[in-house]
């Protein structure tokens, strides 16, 4: 019986500084497929290094963008990843495992270790953090969510024990960048699905974020990364609620 091949599939935007090691650790798949939005820096360049299915198009938003890259691989398996994230030995026999027996599931979860500051953030909510990530080809689709896109699975969905390294945010100035442009994206879809926020959200949602991470969660456990992480999450919270109290109250 013919082993079943897989590929890798991504999106990258200026990931010069990570994409290196996100290939390296997938370098043993059977195919990789890097769909570019255009990057000026040595992405595009990094990922010719590893493969010749580099394909660089317009940035049309994230699932669109992440769902072109699925429909260009031709691998019996899918494995879908961020320019951020890097396969770990255990996640690597995992999914040799699957390919092996070509199942039995048709798709199949991962726990990502959140990395901020050098270290692996334990609570908080931020693990496992469980992301569906390999799948049976055509089986797979990242929804139509403006950001925060997840994949949904036509079909069974196991879980892998093999974890995702997760390194998303540089630093602060990252972070609050990104949550500026996440937010923006989650108002506007917000405000299209016609839903409204009140002056009270303003301040007891973010409140809310910050006890459910630091106290609920026990994110006091990470030290200062933890008491820092809720306090970044409460205040992306805080701007996506003020900015579709701001598109509706105009």
């Amino acid at each position: 019986m013919k082993k079943p091949k897989l590929s890798v599939a991504l999106v990258t935007r200026n990931e010069e500084e990570r994409l290196r090691a996100c290939l390296e650790s997938v370098a043993w798949a059977d195919e990789i497929v890097v769909v570019d939005a255009e990057s000026d820096d040595k992405t595009a360049t990094i990922a010719r290094e590893f493969t010749d299915r580099v394909v660089v198009r317009p940035w049309p938003g994230y699932a669109a963008q992440k769902n072109t890259a699925l429909d260009l691989a031709t691998g019996d398996w899918t494995l879908s990843l961020d320019a951020d994230e890097i396969v770990s030995a255990e996640l690597a026999a995992d999914i040799a495992r699957v390919l092996e027996a070509d199942g039995p599931a048709d798709g199949y979860a991962v726990p990502r270790r959140n990395i901020f500051w050098g270290r692996w953030v334990r609570h908080g909510g931020l693990y496992p953090d469980w992301q569906v990530r390999l799948f049976r080809r055509g089986r797979g689709r990242f929804g139509t969510r403006a950001v925060h896109e997840s994949v949904s699975v036509d079909g069974r969905v196991e879980r892998l024990i093999g974890h995702l390294e997760h390194r998303s945010y540089r630093d602060i100035g990252d972070f609050l960048a990104r949550a500026d442009r996440y937010a923006t994206l989650a108002a506007d879809e917000a405000v299209a699905q016609g839903r409204r926020v009140g002056v009270s959200a303003l301040v007891l949602r973010p409140l809310g974020r910050f006890l459910g991470m630091y106290v609920a969660g026990r994110g006091f456990l990470d030290g200062w990364r933890g008491f820092l992480l809720a306090s970044l999450y409460a205040y992306y919270v805080l701007i996506r609620s003020a900015k579709i109290w701001e598109r509706t109250n105009a």
